[in-house]
C-alpha cells in the first residue's frame, strides 16, 4: 500500500510540520543515530517518590520498528541513545531491555552527551535524529538534523516559541505518554516509504527481520553520566 499524502493524513490528526514533508523525508534519509529525552516523552512527566516513571510497550513497539525500517533503508544499524538530565532508573532498564547503544542521565547541558555521540559514533550532527520536549532540550534541537518536538497543549508559548526560532521540523499531536513516540516513528517510516515493508516483514518474522534482531539483540547498552561538562562512563 502506498501512502502518497503523509503530511495530509498526520495534519489531520493535529500533527504541525514545521518543515515540509519532502524537506523532512531528505532528512530522515541521512540518519544514522536516534537520541530521545526521556521525561516528557516516554511518559507525561509524572514520576513516583522514588522518581520512577513508566513508558508504553506501544512506543516501544514504534521504536522497535524505525530501527528495523532504517536497517532496511540503509543496511545499517542505526545506533539508539537516551540523554536524560535526570538519573531515570526506568529509562535505564528499558535501554538495557531494548538494546540501546547508550544512556548518557545527568545531562544539564545535553550538548555534552551529543558532541561525544557524534565523535564516538563518527557521525555529524545532521545524521542525528532527536525526539524532545522541553527547555533543556533546545541546544541539542538547534544542531541535529531531524527534531521532533512532543506536542503538549499546556504549554503553547513554548510551542510558539520553538516554531518561530524553527526548533523543530514536526510537532506531534499526541504528548509523552499518550503515543507521541508511536506517532512520530510512523511518521518517519512512511516518509521513508518503508512503513508497509516494515510491518509485513516484522508480522512474518522474515529472514530480514530475523538479521536486524540478532545484530539488536548483540547490542550491548553503555552508561554515562554527564559531570562537571565531562562525560564520565559508569557501571551498571
Amino acid at each position: 500500500m502506498d501512502f502518497p499524502h503523509i503530511q495530509e493524513i498526520f495534519e489531520q490528526q493535529g500533527g504541525r510540520f514545521l518543515t515540509s514533508s519532502a524537506v523532512l523525508e531528505k532528512n530522515l534519509k541521512k540518519i544514522k543515530v536516534l537520541v530521545f529525552d526521556w521525561d516528557g516523552v516516554f511518559h507525561a512527566g509524572a514520576k513516583d517518590h522514588n522518581g520512577q516513571s513508566s513508558f508504553s510497550e506501544v512506543d516501544s513497539m514504534a521504536i522497535n520498528m524505525l530501527r528495523f525500517g532504517l536497517t532496511l533503508y540503509s543496511g545499517k544499524l542505526p545506533s539508539s541513545i537516551i540523554v536524560t538530565g535526570e538519573s531515570n532508573v526506568s529509562g535505564r532498564q528499558f535501554a538495557q531491555r531494548e538494546h540501546f547503544d547508550a544512556v548518557f542521565y545527568n545531562a544539564k547541558d545535553k550538548t555534552v552527551a551529543l558532541d561525544f555521540i557524534c565523535r564516538e559514533h563518527g557521525v555529524s550532527e545532521d545524521e542525528v535524529l532527536f525526539v524532545f520536549d522541553d527547555i533543556l532540550d533546545l541546544k541539542v534541537a538547534k544542531r541535529v538534523g531531524v527534531r521532533f518536538l512532543m506536542g503538549r497543549p499546556g504549554n503553547p508559548l513554548f510551542n510558539y516559541y520553538v516554531e518561530q526560532h524553527h526548533l523543530a521540523d514536526y510537532i506531534s499531536a499526541q504528548a509523552g505518554g499518550s503515543h507521541g513516540i508511536r506517532e512520530i516513528c510512523e511518521l518517519s517510516l512512511g516518509l521513508l516509504e518503508k512503513y508497509d515493508e516494515t510491518v509485513t516483514k516484522r508480522m512474518e518474522f522474515s529472514g530480514d527481520y530475523s538479521d536486524y534482531w540478532k545484530r539488536r539483540q548483540g547490542v550491548e547498552t553503555q552508561f554515562f553520566s554527564v559531570e562537571n561538562q565531562i562525560v564520565v562512563k559508569k557501571q551498571e
